[in-house]
């Protein structure tokens, strides 16, 4: 009918959706065309929007040899069919055509379901299947459509060769950069977080109230809880990328996804930390309990940012920390002496448990964070260890490196 509907969702940085718009176009042909008027109404709806930094993603790359591959053995292995199919005169000819496009086509679509394959092959796959079925039976009795064929794979190879050669010369955009950026970055969101939250939440004025107006901290931590999705897409797609910059051949693509695990894992300790931020802002006056433990709770947060940020810094720079150790050091001194401060019987005597259960619970969520930024570093290790980071002289003893 030649009639398509576009859709559009927008959603903030935390991944909640701002808004939604629809369109139905008519006299559409191609699904090229559908593709290009999707992507012209996004920009357009932006820009009424007001928002004037656009960043479009494409894995131009991986989905380009995808295709072309795919085109190419897909394409083969139909004219391989039809000759087979040739060999049975009448009526035996379309009987075994049928029955092998059945086998191989419900083969490779079982093959998508394998998670190894569906990650990095599922469009080449997918294309596969389309090739071969428009080939494979529209070339019975029709001889022209291996001609068709023969010009799609060329207009592929040729559209392919053209994009790889932009990508790569002209104006190089590496995804597999865009991870590692993006992996440093939400560390350094969780690092600011926790320095952010040690000084507004327990360095307290005499009056009760916090000492920092600025608390766009609070929210920044949030767009690392709906990253997985992301991280995982991205690192497949930098796979197919050639080398470049300073990503060699089988660069360890999948430990900074595992960082990236890693680094949501604390987040969702920091999003249930951030729940006990209102109470403390309704308390008018600290605890005495609540002042008892500030020092250990302000410690651990300044060690653990910084721990955080210092790794953050040292992946952008691929190179191996040399401070981190000292701050995972001091962190766990302060979570130890936090863990023997909530032990101590004389804290909770003749006290109103309405109050000291929010602190208290506090502690022991930056107690876990302790832990959970120490399994980051560990995967920091093996990831500097496989995409062999440079080592940085430094001041600081050569067994503080990470």
């Amino acid at each position: 009918m030649g009639k398509v509907g576009t859709g559009a969702i927008l959603r903030d940085g935390s991944g909640r959706v701002i808004t939604v718009a629809t369109s139905i176009e008519n006299a559409v042909a191609q699904p090229k065309q559908v593709e290009l008027l999707a992507l012209f109404y996004s920009l357009q709806f932006c820009a009424c929007m007001g928002i004037v930094k656009i960043q479009v993603e494409r894995a131009t790359l991986g989905k380009g040899l995808n295709r072309m591959l795919a085109t190419l053995s897909g394409g083969a292995l139909a004219v391989g069919v039809d000759q087979v199919a040739t060999l049975f005169d009448g009526t035996g000819q379309p009987v075994v055509l049928g029955i092998l496009v059945f086998i191989i086509a419900a083969t490779v679509t079982f093959m998508r379901f394998f998670p190894a394959l569906k990650a990095r092959y599922d469009y080449g796959l997918m294309i596969f299947i389309l090739t071969f079925c428009l080939v494979s039976v529209s070339s019975y009795q029709d001889d022209e459509v291996l001609d068709m064929a023969c010009q799609r794979l060329y207009k592929i190879i040729i559209g392919s060769f053209i994009a790889i050669m932009v990508c790569i010369c002209v104006c190089p955009v590496w995804i597999g950069e865009n991870l590692q950026n993006q992996i440093a970055n939400n560390l350094e969101k969780l690092g600011n977080f926790l320095e952010g939250f040690g000084r507004e939440y327990f360095r307290l004025s005499e009056e009760g109230h916090s000492t920092d107006d600025d608390k766009s901290f609070l929210h920044g931590y949030k767009s690392v809880l709906t990253s997985k999705g992301k991280e995982e897409t991205m690192a497949n797609l930098a796979r197919w990328e050639f080398w470049h910059y300073r990503f060699g051949f089988r660069h360890p693509w999948n430990r900074y996804v595992q960082v990236g695990t890693l680094t949501r894992q604390c987040a969702y300790k920091i999003e249930d930390l951030n729940s006990y931020t209102k109470y403390f802002e309704i308390q008018a006056t600290p605890t005495e309990f609540r002042r008892e433990i500030h020092q250990p709770c302000i410690k651990i947060c300044s060690e653990s940012g910084k721990a955080l940020k210092e790794l953050a810094s040292a992946i952008k720079k691929m190179r191996r920390s040399t401070s981190v150790n000292f701050h995972i050091a001091n962190s766990k001194i302060e979570a130890e002496k936090l863990k023997s401060m909530l032990n101590m019987t004389s804290l909770w005597e003749n006290a109103d448990f309405r109050e000291i259960i929010p602190t208290a619970a506090v502690g022991l969520i930056l107690i876990d964070i302790v832990t959970c930024n120490e399994k980051i570093v560990e995967a920091f290790q093996e990831l500097a260890s496989r995409a062999r980071f440079e080592r940085m002289d430094d001041s600081v003893s050569p067994s503080n490196d990470v």
